[in-house]
């Protein structure tokens, strides 16, 4: 029997300079689809996370919200799709940054390196669930309750990680800790580069 699964984080940051910060609005999703579709192309609305694909403002292409005062929003996701076929498990996992969801109104380069800083942690998350499921014991009568309760600690660690990020570095206000997140970001993409090659 065949099982195709999607499940699909999607994080939305907001960077803010005066006020009350907005906070990031997690959403996760799980549906049944007919195929897999993972593509390791740019697109009109995604952008998939490569080590050499750096962002820039150009890439933000949504309108900035009326009535925020955020001055940058990122939207990332990371999706899991997997397929079980004659008790075999085989999965594809993404990391994307959403080009028409994301947006800026301040355009520096210390402001984009925040956002990117975003987006690097959730391909860091993808890793670490690469390597989550790469450790999984397939159990076929349980196999679907594993797998998204693996899916969901990953995605609770990742939401609990950019919050962190946010809330230490003040949303970049505070240039000191910023650069350490920065620096800290960058030691967890080589400490997970082995897990990088996930499908």
């Amino acid at each position: 029997m065949n099982y195709l699964i999607h499940l699909t984080s999607v994080l939305v940051f907001f960077l803010a300079f005066s006020g009350k910060p907005k906070p990031y609005i997690p959403k996760a999703e799980a549906f049944a689809t007919a195929g897999i579709n993972r593509s390791d192309k740019e697109s009109s609305e995604f952008i998939p996370w490569m080590d050499k694909r750096k962002l820039n403002w150009d890439d933000f292409k949504s309108s900035p919200q009326i009535n925020s005062d955020a001055v940058a929003s990122t939207s990332t996701e990371m999706g899991l799709t997997y397929v079980v076929k004659n008790n075999i498990f085989s999965y594809n996992i993404t990391c994307n940054f959403s080009k028409i969801k994301s947006w800026g109104i301040v355009k520096t380069p210390y402001i984009l390196s925040h956002e990117q800083g975003h987006f690097d942690v959730t391909e860091i998350f993808a890793r670490k669930l690469h390597k989550a499921l790469q450790e999984y014991n397939f159990n076929y009568s349980n196999y679907r309750n594993d797998i998204s309760r693996i899916y969901d600690n990953i995605v609770e660690e990742k939401e609990a990680f950019q919050k962190s990020y946010d809330k230490h570095s003040d949303h970049s206000r505070n240039h000191k800790h910023q650069f350490q997140w920065q620096d800290k970001i960058q030691e967890l993409l080589l400490e997970t580069a082995l897990f990088a090659d996930y499908p």
